[in-house]
């Protein structure tokens, strides 16, 4: 048998071969090009969802966050008065602490020698307040001897 009967007999299964390698190939591609269509559109979604969760918290004057840390403090001590703000063209804090500025993130130092309630106002372009309070309570100064 010739060298060209072998390869007649062996073309038909060697094209299904080829075939079979070609298809693959395009299913490998076209799926990973759709696997890689799919996480654009994810992304894409979550970043339309992002930005409409942004612009519902921007436009409206808003306190986020009011609080002291800790809350509860020895005499002579100090605390951190933290607090969030959104569209707010000036805040203030009643009783008067450190400079306070309209922040989505801002922290002020305060030493209150009493159980002090702080008021942080916030106010718009419009003219509108809106109020959050925060508690400091203060203990007496442990020492070895006891409080003081």
């Amino acid at each position: 048998m010739g060298t060209i009967a072998k390869i007649r007999r062996v073309l038909p299964f060697l094209s299904l071969a080829v075939l079979a390698v070609l298809l693959y190939d395009a299913w490998v591609f076209y799926s990973r090009r759709q696997a890689s269509h799919e996480a654009e559109q994810e992304r894409a979604e979550k970043e339309s969802a992002d930005a409409k969760r942004t612009l519902d918290l921007l436009g409206h004057l808003r306190i986020q966050d009011f609080y002291a840390s800790p809350p509860v403090i020895e005499r002579g001590r100090s605390t951190r008065l933290c607090y969030s703000v959104v569209d707010a063209k000036t805040i203030r804090v009643e009783p008067p602490v450190g400079d306070v500025y309209p922040a989505l993130s801002h922290c002020v130092e305060a030493s209150p020698h009493e159980d002090t309630e702080y008021t942080l106002i916030a106010t718009d372009e419009a003219g509108h307040a809106v109020r959050e309070k925060a508690a400091v309570k203060v203990v007496a100064r442990q020492t070895k001897d006891g409080p003081r």
